[in-house]
C-alpha cells in the first residue's frame, strides 16, 4: 500500500536528523530502501532534499566548516532553480594554471587563480549537465555534483583531457595553460651562482583546445582568450585559429584572481557582450549561449 503523505514526511523528517545509514537503522530497512523512498517523496511533494551529511554539518560544526556547509547549501538552492538547458548534455572543463617544473623547487606557472573555470563548470552542472572538472593546481573547493580530475602539468592535463573528450558533447577549455615546459629540466635543485643565471630550453607544449577541436567527432568547442590589449582583434584570431564555434575573451589584468569579470562573446554571429559581473553569473550567461547555439546547430541537421 502507498504510504500517505503524512507517513512520508515523518519518514523524511527521521531521515533529516542524520544520515541514510542511521535512519535505515531506526526504520529497520536497507539503505536502498531510505533513498527510493526519499525519491518519492521528493517527487511527490516537488521538491529537492538537500544531503542529509552536509545538513547535518551545518547544524553541528564551528567556524569554517559552517560556513562552508552553508555556502554548499546556498549554492545547491541557487542551482535547482535554474534552467536545465544543458540536461543530458556531458560537459568536459578545464580550469586554473599549470606549472612546468624547472627543478625540484622551482616551476614556470601563471596567475591564474582557477575561479573563472570552476564558476563555468558549476554553472554547467546547475544546467543539468554531468560534469568532468579537470583542473591545475589551485586553491578552490569542488563545486557538488561533479567529478574533478587534479593534474600539474600541460601534458598532465592534455593526457586527462584526450581520456574524456571522445565521451564529452561540450569541451570548455578554460585553463591559462603554459605555452612552454623545460626541455632541461634537472633533478636537483640549482644552486644560485654570483653572476651566473640558469639557461634554461624551453619547448613548445600541446595545444590542448586546437586538439580536441580537429577530431572527426569533437565535441562543441568553446575557447578563453585573456588578452591585455587590443580584445577583440585577438579574439577574433584566436577563434580562427583554434577552428572552433565559441569564444569568451576578457582582459587579463582585470579579472585573474578577481571574483568578477567582463566578458565578451565571439561566434559566427559577431561579438555579445556579456558585461561586468561576479564570475558565477558570468559563466550562467555562457553556458545558456552554449545551450542556445547547440540547439540551433540542432535544428539545422
Amino acid at each position: 500500500m502507498a504510504a500517505s503523505l503524512h507517513q512520508m514526511t515523518a519518514f523524511a523528517k527521521i531521515v533529516g536528523t542524520g544520515s541514510l545509514s542511521a535512519a535505515a537503522r531506526e526504520l529497520g530497512v536497507s539503505t536502498a530502501v531510505v533513498s527510493r523512498k526519499l525519491g518519492a517523496l521528493e517527487a511527490r511533494l516537488g521538491v529537492r532534499l538537500l544531503n542529509r551529511t552536509t545538513r547535518r554539518i551545518a547544524l553541528t560544526d564551528e567556524g569554517a566548516r559552517y560556513h562552508e556547509a552553508c555556502l554548499r547549501i546556498l549554492a545547491e538552492i541557487e542551482a535547482f532553480f535554474q534552467p536545465k538547458s544543458l540536461a543530458g548534455k556531458r560537459v568536459l572543463v578545464t580550469a586554473g594554471p599549470t606549472e612546468e617544473p624547472i627543478d625540484p623547487v622551482r616551476v614556470i606557472t601563471n596567475a591564474s587563480s582557477g575561479k573563472m573555470g570552476f564558476a563555468v563548470a558549476r554553472a554547467a552542472r546547475e544546467a543539468g549537465a554531468e560534469v568532468t572538472l579537470i583542473s591545475g593546481p589551485v586553491a578552490l573547493a569542488t563545486p557538488a555534483g561533479l567529478a574533478r580530475v587534479d593534474v600539474r602539468t600541460a601534458q598532465e592535463m592534455f593526457d586527462a583531457v584526450k581520456a574524456a573528450a571522445g565521451s564529452s558533447d561540450i569541451f570548455v577549455s578554460v585553463a591559462a595553460v603554459s605555452d612552454y615546459r623545460v626541455a632541461n629540466r634537472v633533478a636537483q635543485k640549482i644552486k644560485k651562482r654570483a653572476g651566473e643565471g640558469p639557461r634554461l630550453e624551453l619547448v613548445e607544449n600541446p595545444d590542448i583546445l586546437a586538439w580536441v577541436a580537429k577530431q572527426r567527432a569533437a565535441p562543441f568547442c568553446v575557447g578563453f582568450a585573456a588578452e591585455s590589449e587590443k580584445l577583440g582583434e585577438h579574439a577574433r584570431e584566436k577563434r580562427a585559429r583554434k577552428g572552433i564555434p565559441l569564444l569568451a575573451a576578457n582582459l587579463a589584468q582585470e579579472a585573474i584572481g578577481s571574483d568578477d569579470n567582463a566578458i565578451t562573446l565571439f561566434d559566427d554571429n559577431g561579438e555579445h557582450p556579456l558585461g561586468r559581473g561576479p564570475k558565477i553569473e558570468l559563466a550562467r550567461k555562457l553556458v545558456a549561449h552554449v545551450a542556445a547555439l547547440m540547439a540551433a546547430r540542432q535544428r539545422r541537421r
